[in-house]
This record gives structure tokens, C-alpha cells and sequence, in this order.
């Protein structure tokens, strides 16, 4: 096979798991409680007479499920991917296999396509409901077919995007903020090229393909709708295909990295001064200089943890070029807010304004890489084995613990302040009209809780799972899935907001089921009361929040958010105590 021994190994294995089946099965279930919330929302307990409303209410379904898995799809294909060549790095395991006889195309493919085999699985998991949703009509089947053609393509070229810089740079972070930012800006700016240059350009993005497929253009003769998303996928097929060779043919030349070639040099003249087996023209050689060199150390801090993370370049070098990133990105999303809300001051589907909605979504991506900062300062001390170091020494759990989140918001300060920026200067311009000093005051409160929320959540993660892909993608998939279930949510609530009480019992099912789904994240080794209950008390209170917002409310939003996520990062804090001291051998049992 092209993609080698490595994706062989990984089709063999996968079947084996428990959680393979599980989350075949828990995707469809998710999809059918999906498809019994948006019936409840949209047509109740009413008695349907037309085919023709049946009709409707599967096209707007299938709209929901496509744009679902789209969006699922290029996540976790892009996390999957960056995060299985990272843990590679850290546990300084792609040596030993760059030492094998495998080729370069067998270990770039064969890692590509063994990240992507549960987004393949799912993909293909979910054609038979959307079979199920053609019965119903509305749809077609070339809608079906080139819907599963523009995920599958949006998800191989994430996925190779992923592998293009986990294979360039070495930090996990660095590869995971990288990857997230570059598929957000290649959607940015195949859109803007669309709508200031040629309108044939907004069809690179897989949104805009998609948006082509579920909502085809009226053919001017009487006759069947002409349905293809071609030059999407085919875009989307060549970028793969770019990104795929530069990756083979770079691939010996990132890997191994400078640093380990500097590190290997380094040690040579230290055990060669220890044994004295290096003479003057080995050294020749080697290029290298014998003689001792003097060093000045440097004065560590009596909390050594918050010390390393702010004192040094534990996450790369090259961190100000991501922040810079960062910051350019949140620019252009503001300013073509702005540019719109000018030219039109109607809401984002019935709920918030254009800069509002620049407000949420650079706000998301925010939290998504504060997140990522904070899960991935536990696992690079785990991979580099420098967390069993920790075992000699007199550090206590709380000192360990807060030190990563005050590391975490320090080194992530800017993906902090920019959203906190944005809405002072709306506030400021006057793009929001409903924007005042409160509500600026009660977002900004709202939003840091958000962001001690998201530390916890991969601290928590981070010591939770020993495997650290299984660490990341828990700590971002519940990050994600807490965003994506919140705006379906306010989606439902706005399609029923003239008959809430009768779509209450699906609302309450979709609460649940997201309950449960935070529970097992939570509580996967570690189980305790106060997790159980903030894993039922959060989804609650974040319907409770959003219905209080969709009514007009502000203080009630932010005291509610507030509780919900400030009580959850409280109950994952206390056990990540307990969980370290039990790691370090503390804990003696009695």
C-alpha cells in the first residue's frame, strides 16, 4: 500500500478498541437526538397534512447535518493529524523511525491517513442517515453525494495541512495554534477574495462549496436543479496534494531538528571530558570545542513552575510570529465586521449583529488556543519524562497546579486581551448600539471566566489521560462541542421562540444528553462529586444563560455564566491537586 506499514498497523488495531464502536454508535445517536430536537422546534406535536412541510423540514435538517459534519470534520481532521506527528516529537519516537528503511511518502502518508481513519469512519457512519433524511425529500442524491465530496476533501486537506506542520515545527503548541489558525485563515481569505475580487474565489472555501450545494442556484429553464461543488473539491484535492509532496520531500530535512543536532553536540564534549576518550583532532573533526565553557545560571524564583513558563522558551522560539498571527487575524475579522454592519445592520441568523458575531468568533478561537497552551504544558512534561523529575523534589500539588494556569494566561495573554480590545474599541466606535460601559463590563467578566474555564479543562485533561493525543483531543473536542452544542442550541431556541413550551421536552433531552457527554469527560479516571455535579449543573445553566440573552438580559447572562463555568473550573482544580499528589507517590494511602 502507498501509505505503508504505519496505516496498515492502525487498521489492524482500531477495530480492537472499545471506544472505536463508541464513537461510531454516539455520533449517529447524537444525530438522531439532533433530528428529534429540530422536529420539536420546528413543527411539535402538530399533525403534518402536506408532504411538501415534510419535505421542508428534511431539507433544513440535512443543511444542519451537513454544516455540522463539515465543521467536525476539518477540526478534528486538523487536531487529529497535528496532535499523532507531535506526541511522535515528544516521546522522540519519529527518530527511531526515521532510522527505519520506511520511505518518506510511507511515513508522511501512513501518519496522514492513520489521523484520519476515525474522520473516514465517521464520514462513512453518517451517509446512511442521510439516506434516511432522501426518504423524507427535500434533498437529492447528488446534494447527498456532494455534500460526504466536500467534507471528505475539506477533511484530507486539513489533515494535510496538520501533517505539513507538525513535520516543520517541533513545540506541540506551536503545531497545534499553527494548524487551527491557517485553516481559519484560508476560509477568511477565500471568502474576502470572493466578495472584493472575483466571486469564483469564495468557491475554494468548503463553506462557500457547501452553502452551493445545500442552496443551488434556480436554473432559469423549468427543469431538475443542476447540483456540483467541483471546483471546490477540486481545489481542495490540489492544496492536498501540494501540501502532501512538500511534506514528503522536506521531510528528512526538518526531521531531525536543529535542536537535536545542537544538544548531540553538546553532550559529546562533556562525556568526553568525563572520560577523556576525545583527542584534539577528533575533535577537528567533529567541529567541535573541548575546552570548558563557562555558563552564567540564572536565578530561579522560589515557585519554579510559574518560573519556566514565563523565564523561558519552554513552547519554541518562535512564538511572537503565532501571536502576530493571532493579532493580524483578529484585525481582519473586525474591520470587515465593521465593513458590514455599515452597509447592513441586520442580524446574523436572528440573533447577534456582524461585529458581535467577529466578537464570538475570534472570541472561540481564542479560548480554543488558550486551551491547547494549557493541555499541552502537561503533556510535553510527561513525553519529555520530566514530569517523574518532579519525584525528587520538595514541590507541593497546588504549587504545580497553579503555576501551569498562571502560565497558561500568561503565555496565551494575547489571545486574552485581543477580544477584551475588540469590544472596548465597539464600545468606543459605537458599531454595537446596545454595547454600553455594563455590558462591556459583564462580557469582559464573563469572558476571563471563560478563559479559567478553558485552562482548567486541559490541565485537567492533561493529567487525566496518560496518552497525550487522547489528552488533546478530549481537551479541545469538549471545547468544541461545548461551542458548536451551544449555537445549535440558541439556533433551536430561536426557531421556538413562539412556542417554547412545547418544544421544552427536546430542549430538555438535548440538555441531557449533553450532560452525560460532559460527565465522561470529566470524570474519565478522576471521579468525583463536585465534577458530576457541575457536569449536571453547567448544560442547565448554559441554557438558562442563553435563554436570559435571547430575552434581553445582561447582568442575569453574566452572573449565570459566571456560576456555571467558575463552579466547573473550581471542581477540576481540586481533583488535578489530588491526581498530581498521587502521581509524585505522595498519597501513601493512609
Amino acid at each position: 500500500m502507498i501509505a505503508g506499514p504505519i496505516f496498515v498497523r492502525e487498521v489492524l488495531t482500531a477495530p480492537r478498541r472499545l471506544s472505536h464502536y463508541l464513537m461510531r454508535s454516539g455520533f449517529v445517536a447524537g444525530l438522531l437526538i439532533l433530528f428529534y430536537s429540530i422536529r420539536q422546534a420546528t413543527i411539535g406535536f402538530q399533525d403534518v397534512l402536506f408532504a411538501g412541510d415534510v419535505a421542508s423540514f428534511s431539507a433544513m435538517t440535512f443543511n444542519v447535518f451537513a454544516l455540522l459534519q463539515l465543521t467536525l470534520g476539518m477540526f478534528f481532521a486538523t487536531v487529529f493529524t497535528a496532535s499523532n506527528i507531535a506526541q511522535e516529537k515528544d516521546r522522540k519516537t519519529l527518530i527511531l523511525l526515521l532510522m527505519t528503511d520506511l520511505r518518506n511518502h510511507e511515513l508522511a502518508v501512513g501518519k496522514l491517513f492513520a489521523s484520519l481513519l476515525i474522520v473516514g469512519v465517521l464520514l462513512t457512519t453518517s451517509l446512511p442517515v442521510f439516506c434516511f433524511l432522501k426518504l423524507l425529500g427535500g434533498i437529492t442524491w447528488s446534494q447527498i453525494l456532494w455534500a460526504e465530496a466536500v467534507v471528505g476533501a475539506a477533511a484530507l486537506a486539513a489533515g494535510c495541512w496538520g501533517c505539513f506542520v507538525a513535520f516543520w515545527r517541533e513545540k506541540t503548541f506551536q503545531t497545534l495554534a499553527i494548524s487551527v489558525l491557517g485553516i481559519v485563515l484560508f476560509v477568511l481569505v477565500a471568502h474576502g477574495l470572493g466578495a472584493f475580487a472575483n466571486p469564483s474565489f469564495a468557491l475554494a472555501s468548503p463553506y462557500a462549496g457547501m452553502i452551493d450545494v445545500l442552496a443551488p442556484s434556480s436554473p432559469r429553464e423549468l427543469g431538475p436543479v443542476f447540483v456540483s461543488a467541483l471546483p471546490t473539491v477540486g481545489t481542495l484535492l490540489v492544496v492536498s496534494l501540494i501540501l502532501s509532496i512538500l511534506t514528503i520531500t522536506r521531510l528528512r530535512r526538518w526531521n531531525p531538528s536543529r535542536e537535536f543536532h545542537q544538544s548531540v553536540a553538546e553532550s559529546i564534549p562533556m562525556t568526553a571530558k568525563v572520560e577523556g576518550g576525545l583527542h584534539a583532532a577528533d575533535s577537528e573533526v567533529l567541529g567541535i570545542n573541548i575546552s570548558p565553557i563557562g555558563r552564567v545560571h540564572r536565578n530561579v524564583w522560589d515557585s519554579p513552575i510559574i518560573w519556566r513558563e514565563m523565564k523561558t522558551r519552554a513552547y519554541g522560539r518562535r512564538m511572537i510570529w503565532i501571536k502576530l498571527a493571532y493579532v493580524t487575524l483578529g484585525l481582519l475579522i473586525a474591520s470587515s465586521a465593521i465593513l458590514t454592519s455599515s452597509r447592513d445592520n441586520s442580524l446574523i441568523l436572528g440573533m447577534v449583529t456582524a461585529p458581535a458575531f467577529a466578537f464570538l468568533g475570534i472570541g472561540i478561537l481564542s479560548l480554543l488556543l488558550t486551551n491547547a497552551q494549557a493541555v499541552t504544558s502537561i503533556t510535553n512534561e510527561r513525553d519529555g519524562g520530566t514530569l517523574e523529575i518532579l519525584l525528587v523534589t520538595d514541590l507541593r500539588p497546588h504549587e504545580f497546579i497553579l503555576g501551569k494556569i498562571g502560565g497558561a494566561l500568561w503565555n496565551a495573554r494575547e489571545m486574552l486581551l485581543m477580544p477584551l480590545v475588540m469590544i472596548m474599541g465597539m464600545a468606543l466606535l459605537g458599531s454595537v448600539p446596545t454595547l454600553t460601559l455594563e455590558n462591556v463590563l459583564y462580557l469582559s467578566i464573563a469572558f476571563l471566566v471563560l478563559n479559567i474555564f478553558a485552562v482548567t479543562l486541559g490541565i485537567h485533561a492533561g493529567l487525566t489521560y496518560q496518552n497525550s493525543r487522547t489528552a488533546i483531543a478530549n481537551s479541545l473536542g469538549t471545547m468544541f462541542f461545548l461551542f458548536i452544542g451551544i449555537f445549535i442550541f440558541m439556533l433551536l431556541l430561536v426557531e421556538a421562540r413562539s412556542s417554547f413550551a412545547i418544544q421544552l421536552q427536546s430542549f430538555i433531552l438535548f440538555i441531557g444528553f449533553g450532560s452525560l457527554g460532559l460527565y465522561s469527560s470529566l470524570t474519565h479516571r478522576n471521579p468525583s462529586g463536585a465534577l458530576t455535579l457541575a457536569s449536571v449543573m453547567l448544560p442547565f445553566l448554559t441554557f438558562y444563560a442563553i435563554t436570559d440573552f435571547l430575552l434581553g438580559g445582561n447582568l442575569g447572562v453574566c452572573f449565570w455564566i459566571c456560576m456555571a463555568y467558575g463552579f466547573t473550573a473550581v471542581a477540576m482544580t481540586v481533583p488535578a491537586m489530588n491526581d498530581f499528589d498521587i502521581a509524585l507517590g505522595r498519597n501513601a494511602g493512609e
